[in-house]
């Protein structure tokens, strides 16, 4: 097929670019026929844009990080690497990265254009280094960072429990789950809430409870007088940190959590053994782990997180566009990588899109491609069109993605042997599910979006990893066990470790 728009013209001869990139093992098992290096996307990118997508090297997990730390070290990169704020800072000083400004305004389709531009230009603003678009950011949805409280709700109706109003309660509800043995197997072996060692995971983390206190641990906020603070050396993160403690100490929470990451500790959702975790919406996918436990089916559901008093908490939605896009000085065809982010938006939701083709079949194919842009409304979009579908009864209304979706939940409602696969579909874009608390969210004002969404400022780049790692740990010791006091130490510590600097540097700079 041939397009007429500029951004999706094909190169004649083929060109070559080269990208590093961190594998997916589960996703090529579930593939037959196709790799990383090998499949429809990199397939649909020749053939569209002559555009030969070619791998440096490719490693799994910790190994690609460490890889690419090197790589970034010796200035052996690839013609376009992805790479945090902090490293694009870092090449952008080396000069070794090209200003993609003028290729951005030139090749980006409108359709890009529209998308790219939904988070408002903050995503930008982060790329943007003394006044140069220095890559291409890859824009990720705060809103899809919204917490929901994920409950049992076999174990609370089994005890008597109704779902939490206040914080109170969902002390009353972990306790309960905790002491009154659920399961009914006899033996002292559940816990209330999920938690894993990366105290801001965005499943089982606790960013969706310390909400609860008007704590926002890793957002930089608004105080009273309209200054930005960090949230994380406010006096209520103390609060919850004394609360989690106790709940700690009463064995409601795992007692190794903190050696174990997201995967180890879903094992104890899969083996029935926790009843309640803060998560976004896709935390539905992990309690789905919970039914086939061999015993009663478990049935989750999302709750709206709640306050100390009963009124709507504010619901925190950290600055989400994290990665970026950078060309390497020196590649003749800087304007191919918008190419790519063209044509991967194009086949999924442009005008010529094929959705079960390219994007979710219902394996998440979308992954194959090294660059992979989307929609940020998209999934609240597909609700939306669910919701007006079963409310009319008018199918028609369905665009791709929410057809797709829509299948998915009536496979799990027609109960036949492949029900299952459609549950936590149902679990989050069914008339309970989780999209439809965000819709309330929305409704009630509750959404806080971060103060602060620049490029990082001189000392962030210099201080934030260390003070990130620090608050983690006294956290995390805190939780433990070690005494409340060690807080006020470490907001001592991090004020005078760069934390002040980098308060005054973020009021500098422009906010949204």
């Amino acid at each position: 097929m041939m397009y007429q728009d500029k951004g999706l013209d094909k190169y004649d001869p083929p060109i070559e670019l080269s990208f590093v990139r961190e594998g997916d093992d589960d996703l090529i098992k579930a593939l037959p026929g196709e790799t990383i290096a090998d499949n429809r996307w990199t397939r649909l990118y020749e053939e569209i844009l002559g555009i030969r997508i070619k791998y440096d090297w490719i490693e799994q997990g910790d190994l690609y990080r460490q890889k690419l730390g090197v790589a970034l070290a010796s200035g052996h990169i690839p013609d376009v690497v992805k790479v945090n704020a902090e490293q694009l800072r870092s090449l952008s000083n080396q000069g070794m990265i090209q200003d993609l400004t003028d290729v951005y305004d030139t090749y980006a389709s409108p359709l890009t254009k529209e998308i790219l531009s939904q988070e408002g230009t903050g995503p930008f603003d982060s790329a943007t280094i003394d006044g140069k678009l220095m890559a291409i950011p890859d824009t990720n949805a705060s809103i899809e960072g919204a917490k929901y409280l994920w409950i049992r709700t076999d174990w609370m109706d089994r005890l008597g429990l109704k779902p939490p109003r206040t914080i109170s309660d969902v002390l009353t509800i972990s306790k309960a789950f905790t002491e009154k043995d659920p399961d009914m197997n006899g033996i002292d072996d559940t816990f209330g809430l999920a938690l894993t060692q990366y105290l801001w995971d965005p499943v089982m983390g606790i960013g969706g409870f310390m909400a609860g206190y008007d704590a926002y641990p890793t957002m930089w906020i608004k105080d009273d007088a309209g200054k930005i603070v960090y949230g994380g050396i406010q006096p209520q993160v103390k609060e919850v940190l004394q609360q989690l403690q106790a709940m700690y100490r009463d064995g409601q929470i795992d007692s190794d959590f903190g050696f174990k990451d997201g995967v180890q500790e879903a094992k104890l959702i899969a083996a029935g053994k926790i009843g309640m975790f803060y998560g976004e919406q896709w935390g539905s996918f992990l309690a789905q782990s919970s039914r086939n436990d061999g015993s009663i089916a478990a049935e989750w559901q999302a709750f709206p997180i709640v306050s100390r008093s009963g009124a709507a908490p504010k619901v925190p939605l950290p600055f989400s566009t994290y990665q970026y896009y950078a060309v390497k000085k020196g590649y003749e065809h800087p304007e191919a990588v918008v190419k790519l982010f063209n044509l991967h938006l194009e086949k999924n939701w442009g005008e010529t899109a094929e959705y079960e083709t390219y994007y979710s079949t219902p394996q998440p194919v979308w992954k194959l491609s090294p660059v992979t842009p989307y929609p940020l409304m998209k999934n609240l979009e597909a609700f939306r069109q669910l919701e007006e579908a079963r409310l009319t009864g008018n199918a028609s209304v369905l665009k791709d993605e929410a057809k797709a979706i829509s299948k998915n939940i009536e496979v799990y409602k027609a109960k036949g042997p492949d029900s299952e696969s459609g549950w936590g579909w149902e679990r989050t874009y069914g008339p309970m599910g989780a999209f439809a608390v965000l819709e309330q969210y929305i409704k009630d004002g509750q959404l806080l979006y971060e103060s602060f969404v620049g490029a990082p400022t001189a000392t962030m780049i210099e201080k934030k990893t260390v003070l990130d790692n620090l608050q983690i740990e006294v956290f995390t010791n805190i939780i433990l066990g070690r005494p409340i006091q060690e807080f006020d130490q470490f907001v001592e510590e991090w004020r005078k470790l760069g934390g002040d600097k980098m308060t005054a540097e973020v009021n500098q700079v422009r906010s949204r």
